[in-house]
């Protein structure tokens, strides 16, 4: 069973969201949260396998929140929004989010998606993805720039890996492309997120796109 936090603070969409999920024979819905603070509270308790995460929240912001149960390794974190380039869905990349969906994302779409983040696939609708992850790349950065220097770590499997990551290439894809397996393909992309000390494959996205690889 995959255990989902439902965080979203309007109480009609959050018990739609519930509805839909609970509606899947493998998915359980362990716990509501009405708002960022309680998210984090109900994910250190519940200990989820996934949070889907509003990403406007009183008390504390869906992006804030993202960034304190992914970096506290609580569970991954499937953001929602009601736009594609939703300016708040920036900050979630960096904060660690998995994937993003738009709210209006229908039924079967949505729990596609939660097994997809669940299953390891970071990046939810690569379309959408790679608009947002160039946008992202393509605005200033306030922050330092990613250091080129930290991909000398990295194989060249795993550079060229990181460059489809970029592009928002889903596992399948990226096996295609490189002509490995998919299971191969796994491998490369754990082995690269632990060398270059990221979370999520989102996050493995945004950093191709700033070095332009």
């Amino acid at each position: 069973m995959i255990r989902v936090l439902v965080a979203e603070d309007q109480s009609a969409v959050r018990a739609g969201l519930v509805l839909i999920l609970g509606s899947a024979p493998d998915i359980e819905v362990a716990g509501e949260a009405a708002d960022g603070e309680q998210a984090v509270a109900l994910a250190r308790e519940l200990r989820p396998d996934l949070v889907l995460m509003d990403v406007q929240m009183p008390r504390l912001d869906g992006v804030s929140a993202t960034r304190i149960v992914v970096g506290e390794g609580l569970a991954d974190v499937l953001m929602l929004t009601t736009f594609d380039l939703d300016e708040y869905v920036f900050g979630a990349l960096r904060a660690g989010a998995s994937g993003f969906l738009l709210k209006n994302t229908d039924a079967k779409d949505l729990i596609a998606a939660v097994r997809t983040v669940a299953g390891g696939e970071g990046i939810v609708a690569p379309a959408v993805t790679r608009r947002l992850i160039a946008e992202f790349a393509a605005k200033p950065v306030r922050e330092p720039a990613a250091d080129p220097a930290v991909l000398r770590e990295l194989t060249r499997r795993e550079r060229e890996v990181l460059s489809c990551l970029g592009e928002g290439l889903s596992n399948a894809a990226i096996a295609e492309r490189l002509e490995m397996a998919e299971a191969t393909v796994k491998t490369h992309v754990s082995r690269m997120l632990g060398k270059l000390g990221l979370r999520s494959r989102v996050q493995a996205a945004v950093l191709a796109q700033e070095l332009g690889i």
